[in-house]
């Protein structure tokens, strides 16, 4: 029997509505809303312009970290350095600068150091097989106290001939009065949806993730692919850093303390599986936003701010939760 076109669409539109429904994306998009809406009418405070100013901007730190290690966890990995990488990058742009090097300067030596440090990661892990969490997790260690060497712990908040500049850098807003590391985070976010849709390598990170010793058989160079993602992931953290410098206007050793909890609780939140094979950068965002709205909420409603951690991880096990049941419902 002939199908109709009518019928067609509505196939089309039956299929896009269960896709969107069993997005654990969607979801959290959902519980964003409603959190706004309902901090908008139980407080005088939430839905300000200052407010929502200072939340759009808290949110781009953490997310724009986790749109590098998005990649990261898509290939089944863990990076639990970002942090203090991101501390790092930030003593080492603030130290340079200070030393009377241009904008440009400390600049790029941040971003080299990240680089490298993504690179130690990735080799140790790709080419030396070590596991992704001790890699990681040495380098939270590392990272920080190279950092504290490099200030001799102290707090950088002159940052030379060029010290406007960076100030503006972070804490300007050049475009319709948005902050500039709103922005900066818009267009990661759109570069980082791009790679992981339409190009080869997003493709292949896909399949990594999905399946590693499939990956290897079908021609994917895993082990340089490996190596990108954590030098992205760590370059993220570079870049926040240098955002989050010029927005501060100091540097401190804790900096960034306790972030890779927050970041790799947005990528989870966001839908991303940490088994590997699923994350957009959309989620990330969408993760990042209820993280910060959860935390911005506590203070308006006067709850002891202790309880924050409940919240996030009681978020975190049910995106985890949510991703049990849904692949429970696939595999039937």
């Amino acid at each position: 029997m002939a199908v109709t076109l009518d019928q067609t669409i509505a196939q089309k539109q039956h299929t896009f509505l269960s896709r969107l429904f069993s997005s654990q994306t969607f979801w959290v998009v959902i519980a964003v809303i409603l959190a706004c809406l309902f901090l908008s009418f139980a407080t005088d405070a939430f839905a300000t312009s200052k407010n929502l100013y200072n939340i759009t901007r808290n949110i781009t730190f953490v997310a724009i970290v986790a749109l590098g290690m998005t990649f990261v966890i898509i290939t089944g990995g863990i990076d639990l350095s970002v942090g203090s990488v991101l501390c790092l990058c930030s003593m080492v742009l603030a130290v340079t600068m200070h030393a009377g090097y241009s904008i440009e300067i400390g600049i790029l030596a941040s971003v080299a150091t990240a680089l490298a440090i993504g690179a130690f990661n990735g080799i140790l892990i790709a080419y030396l097989g070590f596991p992704p969490f001790v890699v990681t997790l040495g380098m939270l260690s590392i990272a920080r106290s190279l950092a504290m060497v490099a200030s001799n712990n102290t707090v950088v908040f002159q940052f030379g001939p060029d010290h406007a500049k960076l100030l503006a850098l972070g804490g300007g807003a050049w475009l319709f009065g948005i902050a500039n590391p709103v922005l900066y985070m818009i267009v990661l976010a759109l570069i980082t949806g791009f790679v992981l849709r339409w190009t080869k390598f997003g493709r292949h990170i896909f399949a990594i993730g999905g399946n590693e010793h499939a990956a290897t058989l079908t021609g994917v160079p895993v082990r340089q692919i490996k190596v990108a993602v954590y030098m992205i992931s760590a370059l993220s953290a570079g870049i926040a850093g240098i955002v989050e410098t010029g927005w501060l206007g100091a540097v401190t050793t804790n900096l960034g303390n306790g972030m890779e909890l927050q970041v790799i609780a947005a990528t989870v939140i966001g839908g991303a599986n940490l088994a590997g094979g699923v994350g957009t950068a959309f989620g990330a965002i969408v993760g990042a936003a209820l993280i910060e709205v959860i935390r911005n909420s506590l203070g308006l409603l006067g709850i002891n701010a202790f309880w924050q951690g409940t919240f996030i991880g009681g978020a975190i096990l049910l995106a985890v939760l949510f991703d049990r049941v849904r692949n429970f419902r696939r595999s039937e």
